[in-house]
């Protein structure tokens, strides 16, 4: 299969209004899309992604009135969350409308829905005959892909159009919020904060991990995510100097260690977010071996980063 590589949202909804895969950009990171409403086009993300048939895949609306198309019921709790953060980085799992199919869902009666706050994703959306069900586009387990170059270096042969954009602009994919139960429960941190969210909905909670045997009720609680070829060593503070002997490198807040082949120290958290999946890339590009990652406060997006640091180092 050729990829056909467009900077057109028209072209590349045509292509997924005909059954095919797309990939489009996003604030979060780079999508992979089909038809919602149509399993044998769901199927080919699967097939694309190497991608476990349990883990849900998220629905991407144009608008926040479309949530309706494919969520069954909106209560309260989803209702303000929609009104303060739709368009943006949240989805919320709802209780599910019957047109959406099981493979959509992974078989479970609700189904996650984000509306982009990506002018590109939404003219790209506009044009889709259907919501749109899309996960990252990479191939499953990898860094999720943060500019197009990344995209088609995993799925390029793959699928069929590929929107390109600029990179995203944060870098970490969506905070997601489970209010099909009572209380809410966020099943995955991300830019929008927990502290955030609990001043829209004061009792949302933290969900504990999926147990082994459990259906993930979302993307990123089951499987590992994000791994690069590297070797993750996570750390708290930054140790004086990396061992010598194998490439390492560091990424995080503070000043780099001696003896690091590579290095990046960000400015705040948001930098942080924005080029860790593609410091994990350039890393195994240039053969490190093992990358020492500092972990950031448990607060605000330091939360969210963490979690993709901890699955990443699996």
């Amino acid at each position: 299969m050729q990829t056909l590589v467009t900077d057109k949202p028209e072209e590349a909804a045509s292509h997924l209004n005909r059954g095919e895969t797309v990939a489009f950009p996003t604030e979060t990171v780079y999508g992979l899309g089909a038809d919602a409403f149509n399993p044998d086009a769901v199927a080919g993300i699967f097939r694309a992604k190497g991608r476990p048939s349990d883990n849900p895949l998220i629905v991407h609306v144009a608008s926040p009135d479309r949530v309706g198309e494919v969520a069954r019921e909106i209560n309260e709790a989803a209702q303000r969350l929609i009104e303060r953060y739709f368009p943006g980085p949240l989805t919320i799992v709802l209780k599910k409308r019957d047109s959406v199919p099981d493979i959509v869902s992974a078989g479970l009666p609700t189904v996650g829905v984000r509306c982009p706050a990506h002018s590109q994703a939404a003219e790209f959306l506009r044009h889709c005959k259907h919501p749109v069900a899309a996960p990252s586009a990479n191939v499953s387990g990898r860094p999720s892909p943060t500019d197009w170059k990344t995209v088609y270096h995993d799925l390029g042969g793959k699928i069929a159009c590929l929107l390109r954009g600029e990179p995203s602009t944060i870098g970490l994919e969506s905070t997601i919020v489970d209010c099909s139960v009572k209380p809410p429960l966020l099943l995955r941190s991300g830019a929008i904060s927990l502290e955030a969210l609990q001043e829209i909905v004061p009792d949302i909670k933290v969900a504990t991990t999926c147990r082994e045997g459990e259906a993930p009720k979302s993307p990123g609680q089951k499987y590992r995510h994000y791994s690069p070829e590297a070797e993750i060593i996570l750390v708290e503070t930054a140790p004086s100097s990396l061992p010598t002997e194998q490439k390492a490198a560091w990424i995080g807040l503070s000043t780099p260690p001696a003896g690091a082949t590579k290095s990046l120290q960000c400015h705040d958290l948001d930098e942080y977010a924005r080029v860790l999946f593609g410091f994990f890339r350039t890393c195994d590009a240039e053969g490190i071996r093992t990358i020492y990652c500092e972990l950031p406060p448990e607060e605000g997006i330091g939360r969210a980063i963490r979690d993709r640091l901890v699955k990443a180092a699996g």
